[in-house]
């Protein structure tokens, strides 16, 4: 009897150190992106848990949440969407009226919006850019809309937030110096890539984003013979080609010009590495 008791004590201990671990809505914060992940969790440290909707990998513009993170969303005190993704705009709104408790603070307010017109060729598209979070200058922005938020939710902890965002402001503009200080050694001021998902970079720094992505599309032969043409004028010598996407049509365009093909995740958490990974890239700059 004693080794029976004993055996059922060791496999009860064994099957409670078996079970997953919980998740904690009750002081949760939920995002939509990882990078916004990046910068919230440094201003909130261990006030609050953070969940993302859209899994580092994923098409923000097509993904579809699981249940549980719909549960998980509608649980959270707040929901920080970046601006206009596709996601946001197909699902936003039910998250909303489901959970009318749920504050939804929007990143982009403040901010200077880019037109996604990226065009060659004489053939262009035209709206409001989402991929807001890939230059600095709109870090800072996305930062100060957060802890704004934040304060707002938690003023007891006001102190304690201002040193966080303090400290992530001077890595946001750590990392603005370094990319600086990479692209004023670049032999093109200049890109390809195949999804136009740094604008904001381009803009920020003077460079010149080529999309072979057309209106969301696989390009025509006469519109990559195009871009090659206008790419040669300047010098391209980087493709930067999104983890989420086929590089196979890059790699044409990459023999012709004799240019690199660069994997990049601009969804990635580790959001200071992926920009300078970036102007490491267009300035030749190999480790």
């Amino acid at each position: 009897m004693k080794y029976i008791i004993y055996t059922l004590s060791l496999l009860l201990v064994t099957l409670l150190g078996c079970k997953p671990p919980h998740t904690n809505t009750e002081n949760a914060l939920s995002v939509s992106i990882e990078p916004q992940k990046y910068f919230l969790e440094a201003i909130v440290g261990n006030k609050y848990t953070v969940n993302t909707a859209i899994p580092s990998g994923s098409n923000p513009e097509s993904y579809d949440p699981s249940p549980s993170q719909m549960v998980n969303i509608g649980k959270s005190k707040m929901f920080f969407k970046v601006g206009n993704l596709g996601f946001e705009n197909t699902w936003l709104n039910n998250i909303s009226i489901n959970n009318p408790d749920l504050q939804i603070v929007d990143c982009s307010v403040g901010m200077p919006i880019i037109m996604d017109d990226h065009g060659h060729a004489g053939h262009s598209h035209e709206g409001s850019d989402p991929h807001i979070w890939s230059s600095p200058s709109t870090a800072l922005i996305i930062s100060k809309n957060m802890y704004n938020s934040i304060v707002g939710l938690d003023p007891k902890h006001t102190d304690y937030y201002l040193e966080r965002y303090k400290d992530l402001e001077k890595v946001i503009l750590t990392t603005d110096s370094t990319i600086q200080s990479y692209l004023s050694e670049a032999p093109s001021k200049s890109f390809i890539i195949f999804h136009p998902a740094l604008s904001y970079f381009a803009d920020q720094y003077g460079l010149n984003q080529y999309s072979i992505e057309v209106d969301g599309k696989t390009p025509t032969p006469q519109q990559m013979s195009n871009l090659i043409q206008e790419a040669k004028k300047d010098n391209v010598k980087v493709i930067f080609v999104q983890e989420e996407y086929d590089q196979k049509n890059a790699e044409p365009i990459a023999k012709e010009l004799g240019a690199e093909i660069v994997s990049i995740n601009p969804l990635s958490y580790s959001w200071n590495e992926e920009l300078i990974k970036i102007a490491k890239a267009i300035a030749q700059k190999h480790d």
